[in-house]
């Protein structure tokens, strides 16, 4: 299933994407697409019936704003320098085990809303990544099979970083990577049955209409199921959670100067293979 939310900031109404394309309206089924919606395998098989069923009522997509398709996000988990392309371009050895760091909910947009330029920032980048969604709570994991039967589904995810702030200003990353609107995702969650090797997945995103990155999940580092894993053995993963697995090569920081960091007016595009497209306008904060 393609699995949605749709409406206002704030009042998203959950919907589907069915085989035809067309918007189907859940809220008289469900009261959002969220954790407690995940993990629940009989309500994921009701909202199956009704999908195949044809009966679900249908969305005028016209003008709708599309939302984050996932609602009350517990925690978001990224992987850094997970792309061997990635690596080589920055000039880093390619880490022996996973890069984690965090970014706060509230980073949150959806797919085609607007992301601040942050006020004094001179080096704001973009990076295309593969995000996972967790369908089941998951601690310890023992091997891969158990972390992929944890995923719920998957959606493109817009890591928005400024580098200046990531990387010059003392301490982690976190000040790099949790300005406001620094997280873009959507539109769709596809949930895992739909997508049979996260490994065999292309991304690309344009800025002003040129190419920057052209990659594929097969140059991750650490593979999905290898990334799940992994971080189940150092914090509880729980339904609704998500992980940004990363991004292939081609972002502001690896050109060669001077370095094409986006500013105000500036637009970017990105997609996944099966996942979608999003589009956002930079604006200043």
């Amino acid at each position: 299933m393609k699995l949605l939310r749709v409406g206002p900031v704030g009042a998203e109404r959950p919907a589907l994407l069915d085989a035809s394309g067309a918007l189907r309206d859940l809220s008289g089924l469900v009261p959002d697409i969220d954790g407690a919606l995940l993990a629940d395998e009989g309500k994921l098989a009701r909202l199956r019936t009704a999908a195949a069923s044809g009966e679900l009522p249908r969305l005028d997509a016209a003008g709708l704003r599309t939302g984050p398709p996932v609602a009350r996000i517990g925690k978001i988990v990224c992987i850094g320098l997970n792309y061997h392309d990635h690596a080589r371009e920055t000039g880093a050895t390619p880490p022996a085990e996973p890069i984690l760091f965090m970014k706060a909910p509230d980073t949150v947009v959806g797919p085609d809303d607007t992301v601040l330029v942050p006020r004094d920032s001179v080096k704001t980048d973009w990076e295309v990544e593969l995000a996972v969604v967790i369908g089941r709570t998951a601690r310890y994991l023992e091997n891969d099979a158990q972390a992929l039967a944890a995923v719920a589904g998957y959606a493109v995810a817009h890591d928005v970083s400024e580098r200046a702030f990531q990387i010059e200003r003392g301490g982690q990353w976190d000040k790099g990577k949790n300005c406001e609107t620094f997280n873009p995702l959507g539109p769709w969650l596809v949930t895992a049955d739909e997508v049979p090797d996260p490994q065999a997945l292309g991304l690309r995103l344009w800025v002003n209409g040129e190419l920057k990155q052209d990659g594929t999940t097969a140059e991750q580092i650490f593979p999905v199921a290898e990334v799940v894993r992994y971080v189940s053995r150092f914090m509880t993963l729980y339904p609704g959670d998500i992980i940004n697995t990363g991004t292939p090569s081609g972002v502001a920081m690896g050109h060669p100067e001077p370095k094409p960091y986006l500013r105000a007016g500036d637009v970017v595009e990105l997609e996944i293979d099966g996942l979608g497209r999003q589009r956002q306008e930079l604006k200043g904060a």
